[in-house]
């Protein structure tokens, strides 16, 4: 490589970090920035890349036959605005993974600032969140028991911020070992403690499962290293002692498990009541299965969804109020019911693309553990049609396979 090739690339992987880290602000606090950010850095990446070189790149070219087929639903999709709406949302997945394929190998001190930057961020939001609750402790504390959360930054995106509070806690264990100086590692221990806390406060169950199912990786990879296997028990004894402490102690998290078991006992008697999230997730599931039956190759159109599932509610759930209508909450679900089982074919193929490229190496296996927790709100909500869901699902989950095909040295 000259000289001039090789001040390109670092100047290229320069601009991806600075832009990275003005995706994190953005998701916090501006969908524009968010936004502008995502184009910058897709231009910075693919400058002077000869199209041909994207055609190279399987798990991209997944991303965009599923979008054609769902972008195709437009002529048998009666509602073209709400049609429009769904689809600029996942354009990030047309530009993303492949920017992210032709930024080269972030360095140590990269990886440092990147790291240092996600914590800085993740601990505004936890600030904010923070503020409200002691301030008035006893108003929060009491919401828990209706399945009222803490306010969030992002604005009402519990669980897209909780489920980045345990992609950032997975984050700071797979960075600990590229920190130099005393003072980050510090910082960084410190900042595993207040996410580990936080995402218990908070009581969001999807953060909680992500933890938790990265937690149960980590401990099953300790113990299949022989030189870590007396770590990994001890670690083990010390979770489980923690976890009891943390149900007992922490108050909103205690009220959100009681209203958990409640709903379970009312889902049990037989009462469909949509004010139970789980119940109203279940009942999303059966009209949405009823409307597959009926239109399976091509869906309903994807313009048509809210409006097909409406009409769902109303023969299945006569009594439910229109307010508590919802589109499917499994991502999986909503797109063979606007595009169909052809288009839900793609869609799990690029979905499952991820796990032919794990190795057998530290990097493969937090690859793999991303990979793993983002399955987790593809299985129980529509993230990929809300563009913050985009951004954390495609945000963490490309960062870290940057990292396993262009490993940084340690």
């Amino acid at each position: 490589m000259n000289k001039n090739s090789f001040k390109q690339q670092i100047t290229k992987a320069n601009v991806a970090i600075f832009l990275i880290v003005a995706m994190l602000i953005g998701f916090l606090l501006s969908r524009i920035v968010l936004s502008v950010a995502m184009i910058l850095f897709g231009v910075n990446a693919l400058w002077n890349i000869h199209p041909r070189k994207w055609l190279k790149e399987k798990w991209w070219l997944w991303g965009v036959v599923w979008l054609l087929l769902f972008a195709v639903s437009y002529f048998w999709s009666d509602d073209k605005t709400y049609w429009g709406e769904h689809l600029q949302v996942k354009l990030p997945i047309l530009l993303l993974p492949l920017a992210y394929s032709f930024i080269p190998a972030f360095s140590k001190r990269q990886v440092q600032f990147y790291i240092l930057s996600l914590c800085g961020c993740l601990l505004v939001g936890i600030s904010y969140s923070a503020y409200f609750l002691l301030n008035n402790p006893a108003f929060f504390i009491e919401g828990y028991r209706f399945s009222n959360v803490l306010p969030t930054l992002p604005k009402d995106e519990h669980i897209r911020f909780t489920l980045a509070l345990a992609l950032g806690f997975v984050s700071c264990f797979y960075c600990f070992p590229y920190l130099e100086k005393r003072w980050q590692r510090i910082f960084i221990m410190s900042c595993l403690l207040v996410f580990a806390l936080a995402i218990h406060v908070y009581a969001v169950r999807t953060g909680l499962l992500a933890f938790y199912l990265f937690m149960f990786l980590f401990l099953l990879y300790l113990l299949l290293r022989k030189k870590t296997r007396v770590f990994a028990s001890l670690a083990i004894v010390v979770m489980t002692l923690a976890t009891y402490s943390a149900f007992k102690m922490i108050p909103t998290l205690e009220n959100r498990m009681n209203h958990f078991k409640w709903s379970i006992k009312v889902f049990e008697k037989g009462e469909m009541n949509p004010d139970y999230g789980d119940i109203g997730r279940y009942m999303s599931y059966k009209v949405a299965l009823n409307i597959i039956q009926q239109n399976p190759l091509l869906g309903v159109g994807v313009g048509d969804i809210y409006h097909e599932m409406s009409r769902g509610y109303q023969k299945l759930y006569p009594k439910v109020e229109k307010k508590h209508f919802l589109v499917p909450h499994n991502q999986i679900i909503l797109i063979a019911v606007g595009a169909g089982l052809i288009t839900t074919v793609a869609f799990v193929i690029w979905l499952f693309y991820p796990l032919t490229e794990i190795k057998l190496t530290r990097n493969g296996f937090y690859y793999l553990a991303n990979w793993v927790i983002l399955l987790i709100p593809i299985l129980v909500e529509p993230i990929l049609e809300i563009q913050y869901g985009v951004f954390v699902f495609i945000a963490f989950l490309l960062w870290q396979r940057h990292l396993l095909l262009h490993p940084t040295r340690l």
